[in-house]
């Protein structure tokens, strides 16, 4: 992938949502950054401080069986026998800093605007139920008044009886 510019689509593709947190795993950073994962691991070791808990985590044993059954990776070996680094927005931007070839610039670009991507359509999404549970809102109650309607048209009222027999009372 040296100096060619990396699909938005193919980067939001490797972007998982793991302990709540949108998230891209080492391996798949790696081979955008033109490197192989050991070299990433090491250099992200090298500058620990730089990477913060919440720019980056290493992933537990159930989390990688957990994408393993959901076919999310397809078997452990993926990671090659490691437990993979998961890394934040923030910490993808860190890692500009401790990976500085032109490839690994290129791509750290390419993944900021797949981050920002998913960022707007998940706001447009958000957008539009807001506007849907307006909408149900307003014609649920209106509807409702028709069903009520509806309701009482279909309900069968019952005539007062009179009562059978001889009637004495005149």
């Amino acid at each position: 992938m040296k100096n060619e510019i990396i699909p938005i689509e193919n980067i939001q593709s490797k972007i998982y949502e793991i302990r709540g947190l949108k998230v891209m795993l080492d391996r798949d950073l790696a081979l955008l950054y033109g490197t192989d994962t050991r070299t990433l691991k090491q250099a992200v070791k090298r500058n620990l401080d730089r990477f913060p808990d919440d720019f980056m985590f290493e992933l537990t044993e159930n989390e990688v069986n957990l994408m393993v059954s959901q076919t999310v990776i397809p078997s452990r070996s993926y990671f090659g026998g490691a437990l993979p680094f998961a890394f934040t927005e923030q910490g993808i931007a860190m890692l500009s800093s401790v990976l500085k070839s032109k490839t690994a610039i290129m791509a750290n670009i390419q993944i900021m605007r797949a981050f920002i991507k998913n960022k707007h359509f998940f706001n447009e999404l958000s957008e539009l139920k807001k506007h849907i549970n307006i909408l149900e809102n307003k014609y649920d109650k209106q509807f409702q008044v028709v069903f009520n309607a509806i309701k009482e048209l279909i309900t069968i009222k019952e005539k007062p009886k009179r009562p059978m027999g001889f009637n004495t009372k005149f």
